[in-house]
């Protein structure tokens, strides 16, 4: 007989579920809207690790009794009020920037010149690399002025249109590690 208690409920209890997914959607809808946008760009380390917390935190408070929704929704508020806070510091000051974001990293410099210690930092293969090449097109390695990868993790490829310039912007490539080329 206990094993029919996987497959069945109250009424009591499906109703708290559903009451509490409502209520969490509602808190989450608010929460979004004060906060912007940013709040689902994965746009920093801290970013990543307060959409995971936030998943992992509304779907125990929907499913299960504890945390009640009460307090499910206080530790959404307080989680949304500390992006919000490093969202402000990092704008602010470089040094919580630093502390916060992944650097972005050079894969690739001009001509297709490939940064293989960099390629292990960030655990990226050559076959990883040829698929985001492919991906923007890139049919000759000279094309290339440099490919990044982000501190988000997705990477970019600076390429064609641009081949009669000597190197991109500088601006474009401030921060990135390794770059100005050694």
């Amino acid at each position: 007989m206990n094993g029919l208690n996987w497959f069945a409920s109250t009424p009591v209890a499906l109703a708290a579920v559903a009451g509490s997914t409502v209520g969490m959607y509602a808190l989450l809808i608010v929460c979004a809207r004060i906060s912007g946008v940013r709040s689902f760009a994965e746009m920093s380390t801290f970013d990543i690790a307060v959409s995971v917390a936030l998943g992992s935190l509304i779907a125990t408070t929907i499913a299960t009794e504890k945390p009640p929704l009460a307090q499910g929704a206080l530790a959404v508020v307080t989680l949304y009020g500390l992006q919000l806070l490093v969202s402000h510091l990092r704008a602010r000051r470089r040094a919580a920037e630093r502390t916060v974001d992944n650097r972005p990293i050079l894969l690739m410099a001009k001509g297709g010149v490939m940064r293989h210690r960099n390629l292990r930092i960030a655990r990226v293969t050559e076959d990883d690399l040829r698929t985001h090449l492919r991906a923007a097109n890139v049919s000759d390695l000279a094309e290339i002025r440099a490919v990044v990868m982000e501190g988000t993790g997705s990477i970019h490829v600076l390429h064609g249109a641009h081949a009669a310039l000597d190197q991109p912007n500088p601006w474009i490539l401030q921060n990135v590690r390794d770059y100005p080329e050694e």
